[in-house]
């Protein structure tokens, strides 16, 4: 295929440049929705991200802390929507043929995900647990 002539025109519907920012945020949202609905892993990561917000503030932490914590939440979600769209772009190209490629795809995509909550756990231990002695000491 000559790459030359390919253009967004003759990519089909699949393929939509934004012609404004409304519109890339409505895509963003679908995409967020789609994770929702579709990903279990995803629904979990929120429920503990509501958790640990609500330790936050049980807890007072000072502002670092807080930003600290919601930068690794977010970090969390970015790789498991990445890991979405991973496994269902791999997912198209390879339909129900198993391909040795396609499973290390998936694989690294959903071990970034792990590596990212095993992470947050850590951090989450290492901000939490100081507080959480002093109060059970006092």
């Amino acid at each position: 295929m000559n790459t030359k002539n390919f253009t967004s025109k003759t990519r089909g519907r699949s393929f939509k440049n934004s012609n404004n920012f409304y519109e890339s945020l409505n895509y963003a949202f679908s995409g967020i929705n789609y994770c929702l609905k579709n990903s279990r892993n995803f629904r979990i990561q929120i429920f503990c991200a509501v958790i640990t917000l609500f330790m936050s503030l049980l807890l007072k932490l000072n502002s670092f802390e807080k930003i600290v914590i919601v930068a690794t939440i977010f970090s969390v979600f970015i790789l498991e929507i990445l890991n979405t769209s991973i496994e269902s772009l791999v997912d198209l190209v390879v339909g129900n043929n198993f391909n040795k490629l396609a499973k290390i795809c998936k694989d690294c995509a959903a071990a970034s995900v792990l590596i990212a909550s095993i992470n947050s756990i850590f951090v989450a231990a290492y901000i939490f647990l100081p507080k959480i002695k002093i109060i059970i000491l006092n």
